[in-house]
């Protein structure tokens, strides 16, 4: 095995940090100028490409070829899918918009991120408040209606993030659109890879990390990959009325956990409606060994 790359240099995270800049200045510009005038189709077109931008900029490389999630190829889904995923970093979002645009759930104190958070209101975010029950049930109105228009919808069932080696019990309050007018769920697993196809920690937000703090990080690696895995979707007639949520839940965090290689069955999943916020691995429930299961890593070359 190779040895470790050391830091980017310091002018290269500058470079980084200047062009991100630039760059969300730029999706902002584009978003209040031109949304306005756009289609959805153009929009979505957007979205995928300012995505793969932001990650070229950062130095993440969108690896192996996640089959079933690209808009317009033989193998993919119709849209109106919602897609369920592990929660590692801020850039989850931007990973998998740039294989397929889509709506997103997420905290509410997103929205008042600078620059990011303005964009992600903008942009087809759903914002929920954290231990409000009743505001589930508006966001699945919400859900509901973007499923119904065939719209793609992305949600996070952790309800917070980890550092990567660990999925957590699935809430299962926000699978009930899906179930209730029988669209299909597919699971996403996603891991973040270094240069020697190991996971890396660097882009995780969690735990006390401060977004500053995970950002350098980012910028302090001279590579990075980030690989989606897409599992078999919980389709109808398997996502039919009256399915349980619960159990739902329970098997689409078993699919991503063993996707990631970390074990084959999932604890009991949580219903609460709350996004919860970040989260470390010693709040973790345990898991069987790995043994045999696939490596997150395994095969990162090549880009969709």
């Amino acid at each position: 095995m190779s040895g470790a790359l050391p830091p980017a240099p310091p002018p290269l995270r500058w470079m980084r940090c200047a062009r991100l800049g630039l760059h969300l200045l730029w999706g902002m510009t584009t978003v209040a100028c031109a949304y306005p005038f756009l289609n959805d189709a153009v929009r979505l077109w957007l979205k995928r490409r300012w995505s793969r931008q932001l990650l070229d900029i950062l130095g993440i490389r969108l690896a192996g070829h996640p089959r079933g999630m690209a808009r317009g190829r033989e193998e993919a889904l119709a849209p109106g899918i919602l897609f369920i995923a592990n929660h590692v970093s801020w850039l989850d979002i931007f990973a998998l918009n740039a294989v397929r645009p889509m709506a997103f759930v997420a905290k509410s104190e997103v929205r008042g991120w600078p620059l990011a958070g303005w964009l992600a209101a903008n942009t087809d975010t759903l914002f929920l408040r954290r231990g409000q029950r009743g505001q589930t049930h508006a966001i699945n109105r919400r859900i509901a209606e973007l499923l119904a228009a065939g719209k793609d919808v992305a949600i996070f069932p952790e309800g917070t993030t980890t550092d990567g080696s660990v999925v957590l019990p699935f809430h299962g309050a926000l699978l009930q659109p899906a179930i209730d007018g029988r669209h299909p769920i597919r699971p996403v697993s996603i891991a973040y890879c270094d240069a020697d196809g190991r996971r890396s920690a660097a882009p995780a937000y969690a735990g006390d990390t401060s977004f500053g703090a995970c950002l350098a990080a980012i910028l302090a690696c001279r590579s990075l990959s980030v690989r989606l895995r897409p599992t078999p979707p919980l389709a109808p007639p398997g996502v039919a009325a009256g399915a349980d949520r619960r159990a739902l839940a329970a098997s689409a965090r078993s699919a991503i956990a063993y996707a990631l290689g970390m074990a084959a069955e999932a604890p009991a999943a949580a219903d609460a409606g709350g996004y919860g916020g970040k989260r470390g691995l010693s709040e973790a429930p345990p898991g069987p060994a790995a043994g045999a299961l696939p490596r997150p890593c395994a095969d990162t070359r090549g880009r969709t």
